[in-house]
């Protein structure tokens, strides 16, 4: 047997865990009317299948309909979802692992004109920052309701096949009772801590009458909500032991913080440039005071870290949640001694920020993450070995040189800087985003593992193209940035990408006009603003860098406020023109109406790309399929067979902002799906 510390089963009551890592409660909206249907278990078991100790489902599900999902969430309140869940646990234990589900009610933590229209409650008037809605007061009908669904809820999940049940007692209705910023009520479920934790103990009561005593639950709670006025650590380390002490749960699983604002949001689960493991360390002193099993996930990104929280004894089981979106095969990997292999998880949050968005969650550089049904996470071999050459060594570029490595191709490309990363490795130049160059570097790993040909300063012609006598040919030039958007003034502007690679000045007073909304636009303002120069971010939008969502926003936020720049919204830059050493720029309104000139020393552009597209259309004519990509056979994960041209040598095709500018999660997509079955 292994005596690395993660692969050290845990005994947890009766339930024997097969190794320290887990995937705590988390919802990646993948639910069909509410239920885990084929994609949902597809994504559960794949994790299951990279051999994690026991993986939780929904964050969180909801246990009755005045509880309504805010996005797309499992609802336990619904008798039909039983059969769908039994598929799910049966598939997971096939698998070796354990799978539990968290359940929850919302309280005011959610919206009153989603799902059914019904009241919002909690036990307070205290509306909630993120959601908005003003609540109902609870009342005691609503309580006794509430507690019941909850357990009809567990037993539903029992029905199911479920490990166990975990409550979410942090931001939610139980923690709103917990906490006295929130909890206003008289009588036994308000005023004393006994009081405020008594809706929790009823809770718990009712479902474990429901389920009995063969059945794993946990809690996962906030100890020291990090808020004035609110629970802070000796309440919450008092929390923890009374939790214990009650002998209805088998567990804590401890954060720290509060989750009402963007900004407590982010503080529990911190994003790239911020630092791992906040939380680790309180979570090993709630381990240490009360020597019960502990359970602790927030930014625990590596194996390293997730190794030292288990041989210190800060925890009994680590949590790598966001980690295994990246790489479901983190515990094989690490079983079989290929540590090296295991995609990094670059904390770009773009999965917990689609889908507070009302989208899914993707991983921002694993493609199959989510769409298991179409995409591998591991690449077949082909039937025959081809040449294919790649042009660009940006993160679509790669992505296509790894999969058709892996596919057993003779692989090459050529790339026209010095190192590969386009993009990726211009946004690493900022601080915040350092860990974004772990997307290239991991793929030059597995790509030099492959045998992949590299030409670095190589600027690839239509002919030297030609020369490689290739069998497919793969644009992935990327693009360059689009600047040419005013009526006049083009030549005098510079662009977000010239600040923030070093190659322009900032200036002192600047317009940073955005009408991209990405991350470009931001970090430009903040490399001025550092600098010294006044900034001001314009943007026709309503509301500024809508493509940075919400988590991500809030770093850049605490920087920009506090280097005192100012955010401008629905004005649109219109056209410049130059005044002696100054730069007037003339603003307008996409609501009509407005017609403003203001001064500066510099005016930034972020407008997105323009495809670097030239080679691709030089070589179009000698291509067999004239560079044509079949929707169909795409989408169904087919070989592309469009032949236009008998006397075509090659398949060309074009992937990335090579085609139109996106995003990096969309030329990582690109390339997987297109390469896959070539």
């Amino acid at each position: 047997m292994s005596n690395d510390p993660l692969l050290q089963p845990y005994q947890l009551k009766h339930l024997t865990l097969r190794n320290r890592i887990i995937v705590t409660a988390h919802e990646p909206a993948y639910p069909q009317d509410g239920l885990p249907k084929e994609r949902y278990r597809a994504y559960t078991v794949e994790r299951a299948k990279g051999g994690v100790a026991m993986t939780m489902t929904a964050g969180s599900a909801a246990v009755s309909k005045d509880s309504p999902p805010v996005f797309n969430n499992l609802l336990a309140y619904k008798d039909e979802i039983v059969p769908w869940i039994r598929e799910m646990t049966d598939a997971v234990h096939e698998e070796g692992a354990a799978i539990m589900i968290q359940l929850t009610h919302l309280g005011r933590r959610t919206r009153w004109d989603k799902g059914e229209w019904l009241p919002v409650v909690a036990p307070s008037h205290h509306r909630e920052a993120s959601h908005r809605a003003f609540p109902k007061k609870i009342e005691d009908w609503d309580i006794e309701r509430i507690i019941k669904d909850f357990a009809d809820a567990a037993e539903r999940m029992k029905a199911g096949g479920m490990d166990g049940v975990e409550l979410e007692a942090y931001g939610h209705l139980i923690d709103q009772f917990a906490s006295p910023l929130t909890n206003e009520l008289d009588g036994p479920y308000g005023g004393s801590l006994d009081n405020r934790m008594r809706f929790c103990f009823d809770v718990l009561k009712a479902i474990r009458a429901r389920v009995g005593d063969d059945f794993i639950l946990g809690v996962r709670y906030t100890a020291d909500e990090c808020l004035p006025g609110g629970t802070g650590k000796e309440e919450g380390l008092e929390i923890s032991k009374r939790l214990k002490q009650s002998g209805l749960i088998d567990y804590l699983n401890v954060i720290r913080g509060h989750i009402d604002t963007d900004a407590g949001l982010t503080d529990v689960i911190p994003i790239q440039g911020m630092a791992n493991s906040p939380h680790l360390d309180f979570a090993g002193e709630i381990r240490a005071a009360t020597n019960f099993p502990t359970f602790h996930a927030a930014k625990i990104p590596d194996v390293a870290t997730a190794r030292h929280a288990i041989a210190s004894g800060k925890v009994d089981m680590v949590g790598m949640t966001r980690a295994h979106m990246t790489d479901p095969h983190i515990v094989r990997k690490i079983i079989e001694k290929r540590e090296e292999d295991i995609r990094p998880c670059v904390g770009a949050n773009y999965c917990l920020d689609r889908i507070y968005q009302g989208g899914a969650a993707y991983c921002i550089h694993n493609a199959a993450t989510g769409r298991e049904l179409t995409m591998p996470h591991s690449i077949a071999k082909a039937d025959r070995r081809k040449k294919v050459v790649i042009i660009g060594a940006g993160p679509a570029g790669l992505e296509a040189a790894r999969v058709a490595g892996e596919r057993g191709h003779e692989v090459v490309v050529f790339e026209a800087a010095n190192d590969p990363g386009g993009q990726i490795r211009l946004t690493a130049q900022s601080e915040r985003r350092r860990e974004m160059i772990s997307i290239i570097d991991w793929r030059m790993i597995q790509c030099e593992k492959l045998g992949v040909t590299f030409h670095f300063n190589s600027w690839a012609e239509a002919d030297t193209v030609q020369a490689e006598n290739p069998d497919v040919v793969i644009i992935a030039t990327g693009g360059l940035p689009h600047t040419e958007v005013l009526s006049k003034g083009n030549e005098l502007v510079v662009s977000a990408w010239d600040i923030i690679s070093g190659d322009v000045k900032p200036g002192t007073n600047v317009l940073i006009f955005d009408d991209a909304g990405d991350h470009a636009g931001l970090q430009a303002a903040e490399f001025i603003a550092k600098a010294g120069g006044k900034v001001e971010i314009m943007t026709p939008d309503r509301s500024f860098a809508p493509e940075v969502m919400a988590m991500n926003l809030v770093p850049y936020m605490r920087s920009l406020q506090k280097l005192d720049v100012t955010f401008t919204v629905t004005y649109r830059l219109e056209a410049v023109e130059k005044s002696g050493n100054e730069l007037v720029a003339h603003v307008g309104s996409d609501y009509g109406g407005i017609a403003k000139q203001r001064t500066f020393d510099q005016i930034v552009i972020n407008h997105g790309t323009i495809p670097l597209d030239d080679l691709y259309f030089e070589l179009k004519p000698a291509s067999s399929n004239l560079g044509e990509v079949l929707h169909d056979q795409l989408i169904a994960g087919r070989p592309q067979t469009a032949w236009r041209n008998a006397d075509g040598k090659f398949q060309l095709f074009r992937i990335g902002d090579a085609v139109a500018a996106r995003n990096t999660h969309a030329a990582i997509y690109d390339a997987l799906r297109l390469v896959k079955d070539i």
